[in-house]
């Protein structure tokens, strides 16, 4: 068994929709960056990859590669499990965090276990997605960005 924890924080502006754990969410922010800014499925994909000790989405999706301007998240997941797979892995459990002020999360975390479990091909009893603030301490506090932890928990796949 491997295990693999994955961090990943972005920035709330105006004018970007706000996507998290695949789920469009309805705000008047959204995360800045690169990609979708889906800072639930950069954490879990980090953890991913650092369970294989194969780097991290930095080093395999480089920002300053055209590829992957917009690029949808969920794809970079999907991409991911295909490396795990391919190291003959297979995913046994996430357990997540998402930080966040505001918005509430609890509304949507059912649909976004739902979409991370067809995308890393298990149950959706094996992605745990929590929410919490930071009770408005700090850059995070003031609605200044969102934050996401993961772990992940590998094992090898058993040919019969």
């Amino acid at each position: 068994m491997r295990v693999g924890h994955g961090f990943d924080v972005h920035e709330l502006v105006p004018g970007r929709p706000l996507v998290i754990g695949g789920v469009h969410i309805e705000h008047d922010k959204g995360l800045a960056g690169y990609s979708d800014a889906d800072v639930l499925i950069h954490a879990i994909c980090d953890a991913c990859l650092g369970a294989l000790a194969v780097g991290d989405l930095g080093q395999l999706y480089p920002d300053n590669d055209e590829r992957f301007q917009g690029v949808d998240s969920r794809q970079l997941l999907r991409d991911v499990h295909r490396l795990v797979s391919d190291h003959s892995k297979r995913v046994i459990n996430v357990d997540s965090t998402v930080i966040a002020q505001l918005p509430k999360l609890a509304p949507y975390i059912p649909n976004m276990r739902l979409l991370i479990a067809d995308d890393l091909h298990i149950e959706p009893d094996q992605i745990s997605i929590k929410a919490t603030t930071t009770e408005n301490l700090g850059y995070l506090g003031r609605e200044e960005g969102i934050a996401a932890h993961a772990v992940v928990l590998l094992d090898e796949i058993v040919k019969r």
